[in-house]
């Protein structure tokens, strides 16, 4: 077994509060080892934590979304599903902030000035119920 090190470090490494990596154990994401009652990683939990810490962040994904991945294995293909819906949900996000960055370009350009109310590029891409 290599070196241990403490959670407090390890929270401290990833700017994690500890309350979180206590979840994530809890989650049966992480499996530190104990002595004396006291939580300690080796350097393949240290790395699960660095793993999970990315696919929350850049991949935007859940807990049950990483627990798909992390206990994947065998011919089970769920865990690809998860990616793909993660794929998708990501598209679908991309889209909704190219459009409202367009929106707001449209905003600074817009020969209507501060009568964006009658704007007809707003007016068609709005929708009124009839």
């Amino acid at each position: 077994m290599d070196e241990l090190t403490p959670i407090r470090k390890v929270a401290d490494w990833f700017a994690l509060p500890i309350s979180t990596l206590h979840y994530w154990e809890r989650r049966g994401l992480l499996e530190p080892h104990r002595r004396s009652g006291r939580r300690y990683f080796d350097s393949e939990q240290v790395y699960r934590v660095a793993l999970i810490k990315l696919w929350r962040e850049t991949g935007l994904m859940s807990i049950e979304e990483i627990d798909a991945l992390l206990r994947r294995g065998g011919p089970d293909t769920a865990w690809r599903e998860t990616v793909h819906g993660r794929i998708a949900a990501l598209e679908a996000r991309i889209a909704r902030l190219d459009a409202a960055r367009a929106y707001l370009g449209h905003l600074l350009s817009c020969p209507h000035g501060d009568d964006l109310e009658k704007c007809p590029e707003f007016r068609e891409a709005v929708s009124v119920p009839s």
